[in-house]
């Protein structure tokens, strides 16, 4: 665990961060994230793609699920480690901000140059004829569809979720796509989905371009996200970490600081 001064050393020494966030920069927004500081789930694991795809009810679990979770994932705000973040790509001083969260809330803090790794939870896609529509509009449809259902009440979860145990979700109603009738899923990377090439091939070139990475609130667990601490150590680029916890690139590391994201930036501030 390195002093917050070595952070800020960090930062003011190089001028091309390729930043990379995860769910414990959103925790202050009230988005519970996923791991403990051991980087072990703190829950079940989240509905795969293979499970969404392939079984109705799973469907009818998700949506009933993110019905009620919704109602608070959708009214977050950013804290101020994400306008710290803002502030960096402000000053000139930021490559890109990659992020595996789904909430935008790096762009309501005012970041422009961001690419959401796993998607975006504010769109649903249709798997037919891919149209999208916003994910405030299928609420209403939701809603509308399932009367009384949006009145459960219920402990909030990650992406939007919420834990309903215990609850039948055979009659759960789930929409289908207006213009072609097709499968609606959240414009997001389920786990067992494959992020898009182009998307993985974009971040890459930033990386190259960048001098160094500065992860925030991420275990790194998850590979899509930890393959572009691999790509930096390997071109000889130095890492930084802000994370409450165990990392899976801690050995990778030139500077790492366990400290709550908003305390850790506040100096950008």
């Amino acid at each position: 665990m390195t002093d917050l001064s070595a952070l800020q050393d960090f930062v003011d020494r190089h001028s091309r961060l390729f930043v990379l966030t995860g769910a414990g920069v959103s925790t202050n927004s009230g988005i519970p994230d996923y791991r403990d500081t051991d980087g072990n789930w703190k829950r079940v694991q989240p509905v795969t793609y293979q499970a969404f795809m392939g079984q109705e009810l799973t469907r009818q679990r998700y949506w009933a699920r993110s019905l009620v979770g919704w109602v608070r994932f959708g009214s977050a705000r950013p804290n101020d480690a994400h306008r710290a973040l803002a502030r960096l790509e402000a000053l000139g001083r930021s490559e890109i901000l990659l992020t595996q969260n789904v909430d935008r809330l790096h762009q309501s803090a005012g970041s422009a140059q961001v690419i959401d790794l796993h998607g975006r939870l504010d769109q649903v896609r249709c798997m037919g004829c891919e149209r999208r529509i916003p994910r405030g509009e299928f609420q209403n449809d939701l809603i509308r569809l399932n009367p009384g259902w949006a009145d459960l009440d219920a402990a909030f979860a990650p992406d939007g979720d919420a834990d309903l145990d215990g609850i039948d979700f055979t009659r759960f109603v789930v929409p289908v796509c207006s213009a072609c009738g097709g499968m609606l899923k959240p414009d997001v990377v389920f786990f067992g989905e494959n992020v898009p090439k182009d998307r993985v091939e974009t971040a890459a070139r930033h990386v190259a371009q960048a001098d160094a990475m500065l992860v925030v609130g991420s275990s790194l667990m998850v590979y899509s996200g930890f393959r572009f601490v691999q790509m930096a150590a390997k071109a000889g680029k130095p890492v930084a970490a802000v994370n409450m916890g165990r990392t899976r690139a801690d050995d990778l590391l030139a500077v790492k600081v366990e400290q709550p994201c908003e305390t850790a930036l506040s100096f950008l501030l």
